[in-house]
C-alpha cells in the first residue's frame, strides 16, 4: 500500500510538471493515433454495415453510434474540467488550470455534436427535432456552461484571475452533470433511461459496436486533450528556457531532415 501511494504521488507530481508532460506526451501520440484509427475502422464498419437495422427505428438507429459516445464524453469532459479546477484551486497546480482550459472547447464540441445528432435521431423516432424535456434542456445548459467558461476565461487580461474565476464556474456548473444523468429517472421525458450497459436492454449485435465506438471516441478525446494541452503549455511557458530548447531542437531536426 505504501509503495502504491508513493508511485501515485510520483505520477501526480510528474503530471503537474509542464516540462515532463510536454516531453513525454509526444511519444504517446503515435500509439494513441494508431489505436484510435483501428477502433474507428472496426467500429464504423460494424455500426454502419454489419450491425442489424432496428425493427422500429430502421437505419436511423445508426445515429446512436455517434450520439451516445459524444453524449457520454460531453459529461466526462466537464467532470474532468471540474476536477482540474478543484486541484488547481487547492494545490495551485498550473498544469491543472492548463488542462481545465484545454478541455473546455473539446467538451463544447462533443456537446454540440451530441445535440445535433440527438435532433437528427429525434425526427424519425419521436416526430420532432427538439423537445424541451429535462434531458435535452440540461444538455443544452451544459453547452452554455462550456461557452460561458471559455468567454469568462477570455475576458480577463490577468491569467491568474482568469484561471480562478473560470475554475469557480467549472466547479459550480458540475451540479448539472448529475441532473443530465438522472433526468430520465426523475422527470417525464422522451428519452429512454440509460441502458448501454444494462443486460438485455440492447441487442448484443448493436451493443458490441457501440462499445467499440465509445472506446474509439474516448481515445480520440484523449488525443485532442493532449494536443490542446501541449498548445496551452507552449502558450504559457513560451519564455521558459526548457521549452525554447525543445522547440529549437525540433526545428533543427526538421532542418536536418529537409537538408
Amino acid at each position: 500500500m505504501a509503495s502504491f501511494s508513493k508511485t501515485a504521488g510520483r505520477w501526480f507530481h510528474q503530471l503537474g510538471s509542464p516540462k515532463w508532460f510536454y516531453q513525454k506526451s509526444v511519444k504517446w501520440l503515435p500509439w494513441l493515433w494508431i489505436s484510435c484509427l483501428a477502433l474507428f475502422a472496426f467500429g464504423l464498419y460494424y455500426s454502419l454495415w454489419a450491425s442489424p437495422v432496428d425493427y422500429q427505428q430502421g437505419n436511423s438507429v445508426r445515429i446512436m453510434y455517434i450520439h451516445v459516445p459524444t453524449a457520454v464524453l460531453s459529461m466526462v469532459a466537464y467532470l474532468a474540467m471540474a476536477v482540474c479546477a478543484v486541484i488547481g484551486m487547492v494545490w495551485k497546480m498550473k498544469m491543472s488550470f492548463m488542462a481545465m482550459r484545454a478541455l473546455a472547447p473539446i467538451g463544447a464540441a462533443f456537446t454540440l455534436i451530441c445535440l445535433f445528432t440527438g435532433s437528427l435521431w429525434g425526427i424519425p423516432t419521436w416526430g420532432t427535432w427538439w423537445e424541451w424535456d429535462a434531458r435535452m434542456t440540461s444538455e443544452l445548459v451544459l453547452l452554455f456552461l462550456y461557452l460561458g467558461f471559455i468567454a469568462l476565461h477570455s475576458s480577463f487580461s490577468d491569467r491568474t484571475k482568469a484561471d480562478n474565476a473560470a475554475a469557480i464556474l467549472a466547479i459550480v456548473g458540475a451540479i448539472n452533470i448529475p441532473i443530465i444523468y438522472g433526468s430520465v429517472k426523475w422527470w417525464n421525458t422522451l428519452h429512454q433511461a440509460y441502458s448501454v450497459t444494462k443486460k438485455g436492454a440492447i441487442d448484443p449485435q448493436m451493443q458490441t459496436p457501440l462499445f467499440i465506438m465509445i472506446a474509439a471516441f474516448y481515445v480520440l478525446f484523449i488525443i485532442l486533450v493532449i494536443i490542446r494541452l501541449r498548445l496551452e503549455i507552449m502558450n504559457r511557458e513560451a519564455k521558459a528556457k526548457w521549452l525554447q530548447q525543445e522547440v529549437g531542437l525540433g526545428q533543427e531536426s526538421n532542418a536536418g531532415a529537409n537538408g
